[in-house]
């Protein structure tokens, strides 16, 4: 190696730090802990009042659901699948980054994970019981949909194994169990930490419940590194698989604009694109309103917004691929299906989602802009609404089929869009308890990462 060339393991004076400000051990448990321990202030009261109203209205819909029928959605024929298919796919994608965060990037070391990993993780886990409830509700007979299950009955009524509607609930509760166990399994040592300086007894007796009797010993830490590891490795190829069964919903069809295979790589792309942009739209809020800035830092949120960068530009690629092999095709329907999309009657939606998904995050390129706190959290929320109008122009592709005497146009009704809200309601109820109850950055990782947690700290070389 050349003199001139920097090795940032081996002189820690050149690496970026993960903690800013004069912080300690101590001082960083203080700072998370800060959250749960005090009061919760009036705005996050208002908040959860708000968001449970929201969720009151998701309630209150899904009951008018059952109790009418899915006439009440603006389905029709040709369009079949309306707004449950999009928001299932939406709500899956937001999930995405939680696990890259979590696993992939812990299985290639990435220390900068450390600081959003917690959040990310509590993110996944509530934007999957969000995307949960389409997929049981589009059914139209929920209570039978235990027909879904591989369970010998005396019926003798087993499930079609080759729909991928199938594949798509085992892909969904496998994501749901590992990423909820890999949740777990890391906050267990957070949770002792709350238990031992818990002040009352209910609180004693419920962080020390789910700490599974965690004293820190090393047989403990040798425990929970091997569990954290091989549920990282088996949350990771989730992470692909996922969103490609997803995508097989529609690639396995024979609708032009549907059947091709560059939707599974294209979906997780976009997947994590619309993941990232979410964290960052709850993260640079979070971390203001609760003290966080010295441990989630600019780097931090500069590292996720070059990801944002990387997954719009694949996403854009692939816009621009269907075009190009819908023309090289020579396929005339499938051509049209892309002409249409871009110049037919939801032309709309189809030029907000090209602004949104590729035109904004190339604004990133910028260091001076992908440092911003305001542009950042404006172009998180572009993507995110970019992202759910694609999975819309995705799914009415089907309003003009092969025959123009049975095309059609699909308008949500307001039972369509009182439900989408109000699975914004749940999301954020479940976020706002997450932030308030458990704590937000993982403390014992965090740790791991400052330089008096190297052996060698402070040695003189």
């Amino acid at each position: 190696m050349s003199s001139h060339v920097i090795n940032y393991e081996l002189d820690p004076s050149k690496r970026i730090p993960l903690v800013t400000g004069n912080n300690n051990f101590k001082s960083v448990t203080d700072i998370i802990c800060a959250p749960v321990e005090q009061p919760a202030p009036s705005w996050w009261w208002i908040a959860i009042s708000a968001s449970g109203s929201v969720l009151l209205l998701l309630l209150s819909m899904l009951g008018y659901l059952f109790w009418e029928g899915i006439g009440v959605w603006g389905l029709n024929n040709p369009v079949a699948w309306g707004f449950d298919i999009v928001n299932l796919v939406f709500w899956v994608g937001i999930g995405h980054a939680g696990t890259l965060i979590s696993a992939i990037l812990f299985l290639f070391r990435q220390k900068w994970r450390t600081s959003i990993n917690r959040f990310s993780e509590a993110m996944t886990i509530f934007a999957v019981i969000c995307a949960l409830i389409f997929p049981a509700v589009h059914t139209g007979r929920p209570w039978v949909d235990y027909f879904l299950l591989p369970i010998p009955n005396s019926m003798a009524i087993w499930p079609n194994f080759r729909s991928p509607l199938l594949w798509d609930l085992f892909a969904f509760t496998t994501y749901f169990t590992v990423s909820l166990l890999f949740w777990y399994v890391g906050l267990i040592p957070d949770l002792a930490t709350l238990r031992d300086r818990a002040k009352t007894k209910t609180r004693k007796v419920v962080y020390g419940l789910f700490a599974l009797g965690w004293r820190g010993a090393n047989r403990h830490w040798q425990n929970y590194e091997k569990a954290y590891m091989i549920l990282a490795a088996l949350a990771a190829p989730l992470v692909l698989s996922v969103h490609s069964i997803v995508s097989f919903d529609f690639a396995t069809s024979q609708l032009p604009g549907w059947h091709t295979t560059i939707f599974p790589p294209y979906f997780v792309a976009g997947a994590v694109f619309s993941g990232f942009a979410m964290v960052i739209s709850l993260m640079v809020i979070a971390r203001e309103l609760f003290g966080m800035k010295d441990l989630v830092t600019m780097y931090h949120l500069e590292c996720m917004n070059k990801v944002i960068l990387a997954t719009g530009s694949i996403v854009g690629y692939a816009y621009g691929m269907e075009f190009f092999v819908a023309w090289y095709s020579g396929n005339e329907y499938e051509a049209f299906a892309f002409i249409n999309r871009a110049f037919g009657p939801y032309a709309w939606a189809y030029w907000i989602m090209i602004s949104c998904n590729v035109i904004s995050p190339q604004f990133f390129w910028f260091k001076k802009l992908r440092t911003s706190i305001p542009v950042m959290f404006i172009i998180s929320i572009f993507v995110n609404i970019g992202m759910w109008f694609e999975r819309f122009v995705i799914v009415m592709t089907l309003h003009r089929d092969f025959l123009p005497s049975s095309w059609g146009y699909f308008r949500p009704t307001w039972v369509d869009l009182s439900t989408l809200v109000g699975s914004f309601g749940l999301f954020f109820t479940l976020f706002l308890l997450f932030l308030k109850f458990l704590p937000m950055v993982a403390i014992a990782e965090v740790k791991g990462v400052m330089p008096a947690a190297n052996p060698h700290h402070g040695e003189d070389h």
